[in-house]
Parts: structure tokens; C-alpha cells; sequence
């Protein structure tokens, strides 16, 4: 989970795997998979930051990479 703040300041915890896309204009909004979008206050870049993060923490990103240099071996 990762932690945005909603416009009215309440702040929220988001599960960073239903995110689909994030886009800023200006506002941020962030799009599930679901279907729901929420904005936000943070920016996008540091929403994204903290997906990043999230991302490496629970070792997503590291299984990615296993997956790609195993894929390059055969």
C-alpha cells in the first residue's frame, strides 16, 4: 500500500498493484484497475515514485528482471 492525500487532506491508503495509470493535468489522477479513478494531491511524479518503491519493497521489480534476463538466455 502506498499513501495519497485526498483533495479535501484525509489521507488514504492505495494498493499500488490496482494502479493503472497515473496522468497529471492539472490536477493527478490516478486510474485502477477497476475502472475508478481518484485525484489526488501529490504529483504525479511522486505517486509514481512511491509505486516505484512499493514495487521494489514486496521484490516485484527484482522478479521482473529475473524474468527477463531468463528470457534472454534461451
Amino acid at each position: 500500500m502506498i499513501s495519497v492525500t485526498r483533495l479535501n487532506g484525509a489521507p488514504m491508503w492505495l494498493n499500488a498493484l490496482l494502479v493503472e495509470m497515473v496522468e497529471e493535468s492539472p490536477d493527478t489522477y490516478i486510474t485502477l484497475v477497476t475502472g475508478k479513478r481518484l485525484i489526488v494531491l501529490e504529483k504525479a511524479d511522486v505517486v509514481i515514485s512511491k509505486i516505484r518503491d512499493y514495487n521494489r519493497d514486496i521484490g516485484t521489480y527484482a522478479a521482473t528482471i529475473k524474468v527477463q534476463s531468463m528470457e534472454e538466455l534461451s
